[in-house]
């Protein structure tokens, strides 16, 4: 059994490569519910849904979230009637809210709610909001804390960032399934995606007791960078990192997930970190980790169950 920790669209096309190459139900999921949030009387899970979306074939080819061939209807009567626009959702996708919020309200727990989308949606392997407890992610930026949908849509990633908190998270517990996962005796490798570190990866180890779960683990963790060539491949992370303080580099990212990591996936265009990498204790491992067409993702998933296999994860 593999486990993968993610968010975002890049982590979504990891675990995508990774569901074709391993057989169903081998593979478990925890995505960031951080970025969840309430808009227009909805609740809206954006990397959960752009997960299942993905692994059922119906994610949206050009932007990699939302529905493919989705329409715009309501957005349009929205608008002319001076609605709050600056979310867009799509007209089949409102469906997924609409049906999430109604099941919310009458009591139903979100990881039963995600189990039962993926059921319907024909996804095979296991997906599983990091905790049935609300979190927020914010960011903190000029004195001010914006809710991270507000700074990553409405305000386009432009105020400068300061850190990060994430609201709720000492309150929040563990979905069971992933505390399951992280026990159990087939588990051969914990996977951390290329991801955003700060808004995806980050809220998830912060969850109680998590850190300490995975720096006892007895299966090796293995990141894939999500800087390639001093830029993040999508989305504002080179962006935090200099406002933060820090190099755009995958070796950023292996300090950040400092105590953590076995490995970690960088692309050939970082081939030159290598040393920097492993200075850190870290194996580096090379690898095309740009993913634009299928055969990317699965190539990029075969070259991270290779790495596994060499840290000692039974794959190869």
């Amino acid at each position: 059994m593999i486990l993968v920790l993610t968010g975002g669209v890049g982590g979504a096309k990891l675990v995508l490569g990774l569901a074709r190459r391993l057989e169903p139900g081998s593979l478990t999921v925890v995505v960031n519910t951080g970025d969840d949030f309430d808009h227009l009387g909805l609740r809206i899970c954006p990397d959960l849904d752009t997960v299942m979306y993905t692994l059922a074939g119906l994610a949206n080819p050009e932007t990699g979230w939302g529905l493919s061939g989705d329409s715009w209807g309501f957005m349009e009567a929205l608008q002319r009637l001076g609605g709050d626009d600056w979310f867009r959702l799509g007209d089949r996708d409102l469906a997924t809210h609409v049906e999430r919020t109604h099941r919310l309200r009458r009591g139903e727990a979100l990881s039963a709610i995600t189990a039962g989308f993926c059921a319907s949606l024909d996804v095979t392997h296991t997906v599983v909001p990091m905790s049935d407890d609300p979190v927020r992610t914010m960011v903190r930026s000029s004195g001010r804390r914006i809710d991270f949908q507000d700074y990553l849509v409405r305000l386009r990633a432009e105020p400068v960032v300061e850190g990060f908190d994430y609201e709720g998270i000492q309150h929040a517990r563990p979905y069971e399934g992933f505390l399951t996962a992280l026990q159990d005796p087939q588990l051969r490798a914990i996977i951390v995606c290329n991801s955003n570190p700060f808004v995806s990866i980050l809220p998830i180890v912060a969850l109680p007791g998590i850190r300490e779960r995975l720096s006892r683990r007895r299966a090796p963790l293995i990141a894939v960078s999500p800087i390639v060539g001093g830029a993040a491949v999508k989305g504002p992370l080179a962006k935090m990192l200099g406002e933060l303080g820090r190099d755009a580099s995958p070796v950023a990212i292996a300090e950040i997930y400092a105590g953590l990591l076995d490995g970690m996936v960088i692309d050939r265009t970082d081939d030159g970190l290598r040393e920097a990498i492993a200075a850190l204790d870290v194996q580096p491992f090379i690898a095309e980790t740009i993913m634009t067409t299928e055969h990317e993702k699965i190539r990029l998933a075969d070259e991270v169950l290779r790495a596994i296999g060499t840290l000692g994860g039974d794959y190869g």
